[in-house]
């Protein structure tokens, strides 16, 4: 007889209190609530708020769009144009040391270059503006597009331009001889440096805010007096591809004169004339090598000052900057000068797609307090965690970079800074993440605590080594490499850190108030 406990209908399983019970849903909903909890803030004892950023702008306002010669046609063009070239340079040649020399004589035997060029030596200086525009012609630029009318001085001692190119300096030289702002550096140049000083041109040192400040009142005083010709300004303060206007600087604004806007621009089917980010031999080689290059020219209505709002010199530069922007129908970013030092800073150090440590560094400025030069220091350290091919820092190159081994608390650092939660952090939040820390007023104190915590009771103005290894061992609870961090403490090598060195280290390093989190909850 067969088994009645195995027949057909008898269950395969027998009733039976179950031994694991696993709640499937339950674990799906526990473990999507972890990965979207956001990390504990490291960094709340100094009372900073959770790293919000808000979208980064996809564009690249420096890029040239033709970088290298490309496509049959264009091949052809430049091998056929090359004894064209050999012309060209030879009149550019010519022309250069024709304008040098006119210049010299201009400007031999002035002695007091605080005042007004002299008229006699003006009319010596219209040679050397023709040379200027021969210059033009030997690059290609046989015919120039003009479109509306430069204001009389007497109504806009101001003129401000987009800057794409090299190109516009020359133009404006041989067209309204102004006196322009230009970099110290330029005044070193062969030749044009000559030039520029009979230009009278207002010398500026961008990274000091004492020849920032020396600028502006040369700037108010030259435009304020009719002896001196009309000055001119590029406000963008470097040089983009003309698709779009970077953020202004203000110091063609805060004189409170009307200003004249000019918009450049450069029409082009093969070949982009932006000076950018590309090289400027492999740029002048390209314009020599063209049957043509266009260029036109817009002069726009003056703006005045708003006489309501005359000392809201921000108000003044946007409604300037609206009208270029509306003439070119373009688009303003908040990438500044700054981006561009960021940009040559990477190159440097050969890193691949240099545009992603670009910050939009005007608006990092404003938000955040931080100026180029320190964007720079901090770009260098984040570049010594070795970021992959598209600009990102995975944790175990920021651990290294530190000197620090895995811990929790090293771990809730990064995670301060990794926003999209991808376990790898780009420069950008690097930066603001940074900035942010620093700008914090208790940061400061923080930074005193700490330093007075590791000296020890003495209460002298250095710490060893091994105090500060202490410190940020009770902090951190897990492995540090203990040369790495003195490398980072110890800029002289001196087996002592003087509280100078402490609070110079965390000034460029803001993450690593953090380690002596302990020292500063507990002193």
């Amino acid at each position: 007889m067969a088994d009645p406990n195995c027949d057909l209908n008898s269950p395969l399983l027998h009733d039976r209190a179950p031994e694991v019970s696993l709640d499937v849903n339950g674990l799906i909903d526990r473990q999507s609530e972890a990965a979207t909890t956001p990390p504990e803030n490291p960094f709340e004892f100094l009372g900073v708020p959770p790293l919000a950023l808000p979208p980064m702008s996809p564009v690249d306002p420096f890029r040239n769009h033709t970088p290298t010669i490309a496509g049959l046609y264009e091949w052809c063009k430049t091998i056929l144009c090359l004894p064209i070239a050999a012309v060209r340079l030879v009149l550019f040649g010519i022309v250069i040391a024709v304008g040098y020399l006119a210049t010299v004589a201009a400007l031999c035997g002035w002695k007091d270059k605080q005042i007004p060029l002299p008229r006699w030596r003006c009319r010596v200086m219209w040679i050397t503006r023709f040379c200027a525009r021969c210059i033009l012609f030997s690059f290609g630029y046989h015919w120039i597009k003009r479109k509306g009318k430069p204001a009389s001085r007497e109504v806009a001692p101001i003129v401000v331009c987009n800057h794409v190119s090299y190109i516009e300096p020359i133009f404006f030289f041989s067209e309204l001889c102004p006196t322009m702002v230009a970099s110290e550096s330029h005044d070193a140049l062969p030749f044009v440096g000559t030039i520029i000083r009979a230009m009278q041109v207002i010398y500026v040192d961008r990274f000091s805010p004492q020849s920032r400040r020396l600028a502006i009142h040369e700037i108010k005083r030259k435009a304020s007096s009719n002896e001196f010709p009309r000055v001119m300004l590029f406000p963008e303060g470097t040089t983009t591809n003309g698709r779009f206007l970077i953020s202004f600087r203000l110091g063609a604004f805060i004189p409170g004169l009307p200003v004249q806007p000019v918009v450049v621009r450069y029409p082009y089917i093969h070949f982009d004339q932006s000076w950018g980010n590309a090289n400027l031999l492999k740029l002048m080689f390209r314009m020599f090598t063209q049957f043509h290059n266009f260029m036109e020219v817009e002069y726009l209505p003056v703006v005045f000052p708003d006489e309501s709002k005359q000392q809201n010199t921000v108000h003044f530069a946007e409604r300037t900057c609206s009208s270029m922007a509306n003439a070119l129908n373009v688009l303003q970013t908040s990438h500044s000068f700054g981006d561009m030092i960021l940009f040559t800073r990477a190159s440097e150090l050969a890193k691949e797609s240099c545009s992603n440590y670009m910050v939009e560094m005007a608006w990092v400025e404003n938000s955040f307090n931080i100026s180029t030069s320190e964007a720079v220091v901090i770009l260098d350290r984040f570049l010594s965690m070795n970021p992959d091919s598209s600009g990102r820092v995975e944790l175990q190159g920021f651990l290294n970079a530190y000197g620090l081994g895995w811990s929790r608390l090293s771990e809730k650092i990064f995670g301060y800074l990794d926003l999209e939660k991808k376990r790898s952090i780009t420069f950008r939040q690097f930066l603001t993440g940074s900035a942010q820390i620093r700008k914090q007023p208790s940061f400061w104190r923080a930074c005193e605590t700490a330093f007075a915590q590791c000296s020890g009771d003495d209460m002298t103005d250095h710490a060893s080594l091994e105090q500060i290894g202490r410190a940020i061992q009770s902090t951190v609870h897990g492995a540090i490499n203990r040369e790495a961090l003195c490398q980072l403490f110890d800029a002289d090598a001196d087996v002592s850190v003087s509280k100078d060195d402490f609070m110079d280290c965390l000034q460029k390093n803001p993450l690593l108030i953090a380690l002596f989190a302990a020292c500063v909850n507990d002193p």
